[in-house]
């Protein structure tokens, strides 16, 4: 967004996509979702990577308010829950009537999809976004993943 001239030095950082039309829906063909589902994604190690995630209504509200209200600085753009991926990805699998997700140690995870990969989930740090709540009054509708997963792609109200 920098290069507008109104948003100049504003940064938005956005958490994981979910909800319609990204990665993790509930289209069987969503490219998490079918990895998920396939258990394509295993837990490596202690799977204490932190995630922070957010619906794409949330983001795309997030995106307006920075345009009404924001001044040059990061905003990080993410749910109010970051989680490790051993409390999410399980959850998910159940939310897509998915067998649980495998469990592989970080030496094999290493060797079978590399150190990034393998750092992903279990070194990946969350963020917070208390600072995007507090300077553009954003609140997310969906504060948590555990409840936006089941709405946005368990299709639970």
């Amino acid at each position: 967004m920098t290069a507008i001239p109104w948003a100049e030095g504003i940064a938005l950082r956005y958490g994981s996509f979910y909800g319609p039309g990204t990665g993790l829906s509930s289209d069987p063909e969503a490219p998490m979702t079918k990895v998920v589902r396939a258990r394509q994604f295993p837990l490596v190690g202690d799977a204490g990577g932190v995630w922070s995630f957010v619906h794409v209504a949330d983001a795309a509200a997030a995106t307006v308010a920075a345009i009404e209200h924001g001044h040059a600085g990061i905003y990080q753009v993410v749910d109010d829950e970051p989680a490790p991926v051993r409390d999410w990805l399980p959850e998910l699998a159940r939310t897509l009537h998915a067998r649980p997700p495998r469990h592989l140690p970080r030496w094999l995870a290493r060797i079978a999809a590399g150190e990034v990969a393998t750092a992903w989930i279990t070194d990946v740090r969350g963020a917070s976004n208390w600072k995007t709540k507090r300077e553009l009054g954003w609140e997310p509708r969906h504060a948590s993943w555990r409840t936006g997963f089941a709405e946005a792609i368990g299709g639970q109200p």
